[in-house]
């Protein structure tokens, strides 16, 4: 879902360029947003009118609508004003496009979504993870759907200048699944997660910053997949080599119990 809403933002903010002529970051997410929502009420739709499974549904809304953001692009640069837009690099990430008044923005957008999160923790928790018991104590999970496609929406909008809405996707699922590896608590893993998310965003976007016209996505992701593999390997839960270790240690108790004196003599008649 995060990767078709993410590709399914794009044209909205070309969209909502065309018609107001800045590139306001407030109205490019108001469009980005609007885009998005309806990428998400279409996969709904499909899904729940037709015969198409989700996952078809959602790539199908994924190619359409990135299709006709990146049809719209060609379309801004032949304007005025459009050569000036830099509209692209919202395929790509660019931070450095970024000025004080959107890094403002982004950051009490951010703190919402954290509100949200935390306020509603308990009522996450179950619609996640046990729905049917979350509906058996009049939790609306219809509400809870609305309250989590609008939180997602909004995130995705709030990264795509800097990671783009190409890999936005991906700035979503790596840093949760590197957490996953070092916890069992998932209050632990969002906090994990989230400082996994701020260290590869800080880092990708320092290398980023020291080229001409880098962009900054692709280092953000390549920080995070670097984190992931250093999770996946020395992750103290989940982690191979510590999986690996306690599988020794395991397989050594074993034996050592298979081939203890009382075991041997027992098994003598």
């Amino acid at each position: 879902m995060s990767d078709s809403l993410s590709h399914a933002a794009l044209p909205g903010v070309v969209i909502a360029f065309l018609l107001f002529q800045v590139k306001d970051l407030l109205i490019l997410i108001i469009g980005a947003s609007f885009s998005a929502l309806l990428g998400a009420h279409f996969i709904i739709l499909i899904k729940s009118t037709t015969r198409i499974t989700s996952d078809t549904a959602m790539g199908l809304i994924l190619a359409v609508f990135f299709g006709g953001g990146v049809m719209l692009l060609p379309i801004v640069n032949r304007t005025s004003s459009g050569n000036q837009a830099g509209l692209d690099t919202f395929i790509y990430g660019q931070a450095a496009s970024m000025i004080g008044s959107d890094v403002f923005l982004t950051s009490v957008l951010a703190g919402f979504v954290i509100l949200i999160v935390m306020i509603f923790f308990k009522e996450w928790k179950l619609y996640l993870f046990d729905p049917d018991f979350a509906k058996g104590l009049n939790l609306s999970l219809n509400v809870m759907n609305m309250i989590y496609i609008l939180v997602l929406v909004l995130t995705i909008v709030i990264g795509i200048q800097a990671v783009g809405v190409i890999l936005m996707s991906a700035l979503l699922i790596i840093p949760p699944v590197s957490a996953r590896h070092w916890t069992h608590s998932f209050r632990m893993m969002l906090w994990l997660s989230g400082g996994i998310g701020g260290v590869s965003g800080a880092v990708g976007t320092t290398i980023s910053a020291l080229g001409t016209s880098w962009p900054t996505g692709p280092f953000i992701v390549l920080t995070s997949g670097f984190i992931f593999l250093i999770s996946l390997f020395f992750g103290t839960k989940k982690g191979l080599i510590v999986e690996c270790l306690i599988h020794r240690k395991n397989k050594k108790e074993v034996q050592k119990q298979l081939f203890s004196p009382s075991v041997v003599k027992g098994g003598n008649p």
